[in-house]
């Protein structure tokens, strides 16, 4: 299929788990693909690789999620380079947990800057480029319906602000045709929660399907919303969670 011929995507961490899974759907749904990395150039050269051998332009932007001005030079070169932006999917994210008398201004500052400025900050640089009818998909998680263990305060708080941040911006961007919708993931298979760690059976007897989604299904519902059937879809929090917040 190629629903997305001729559009060209930025997706932030795109080297690996979800995100690289983000970048390949978009990519063999049509799409040219940028994405971003912090470390590990040679993962994300791979992803490249990838990309390109389903016939498209890929491009990998060393940036650091949580530097404002390194954000907008990856807007930059993805337009300089690919030649427009269509799809922005804002899914680097950062995962500090903790009790809360161990978690300072440090890890808050930290925290929210790359799950939180960012995506405002992207969206901002984004939808300079953007024509009507662009995308922004934002990556949330579960733990914002519901934080089933202690610790999590500081994530869920970055994570919950995303729904006034797509909801906002929904409105900003709407009477230009722009939608823009936020994905939350439940416990998905990636190096960073692999569904064989310690805790993953636990994890996984919370979902109501009893197990974890791999990184593939996530990108399926983010292709979606990039496609031109989402056009309608705008402002809304969609839970791919395998029913953990049933």
């Amino acid at each position: 299929m190629n629903r997305l011929e001729g559009n060209v995507a930025l997706v932030t961490g795109g080297s690996r788990g979800i995100g690289a899974a983000v970048a390949l759907r978009l990519a063999e749904e049509g799409a040219d693909v940028a994405l971003t990395y912090r470390e590990g150039e040679a993962p994300a050269q791979k992803i490249v690789e990838q990309i390109e051998g389903l016939g498209r332009r890929a491009l990998a932007v060393r940036a650091d999620s949580a530097d404002a001005a390194a954000l907008d030079a990856a807007v930059e070169r993805t337009v300089g380079t690919l030649g427009r932006l269509d799809v922005l999917v804002n899914n680097a994210g950062v995962f500090l947990v903790g009790p809360l008398d161990q978690l300072g201004p440090a890890e808050i500052d930290a925290t929210l800057a790359v799950n939180v400025r960012a995506p405002y900050q992207l969206a901002r640089a984004a939808s300079r480029h953007m024509t009507d009818g662009g995308r922004i998909i934002n990556i949330g998680s579960n733990i914002a319906e519901r934080a089933p263990f202690p610790g999590l305060a500081l994530y869920a708080m970055s994570k919950t602000a995303l729904i006034g941040l797509t909801k906002g911006l929904a409105r900003e961007l709407g009477p230009r045709a722009i939608t823009v919708n936020l994905v939350h993931p439940g416990p998905t298979d990636t190096d960073a929660n692999p569904a064989a760690g310690p805790n993953a059976e636990a994890i996984a007897g919370l979902t109501a399907l009893g197990r974890y989604a791999a990184p593939a299904e996530i990108a399926a519902t983010v292709a979606h919303l990039a496609g031109p059937d989402a056009r309608y879809l705008t402002g809304s929090v969609i839970s791919v969670d395998g029913g953990f917040s049933a």
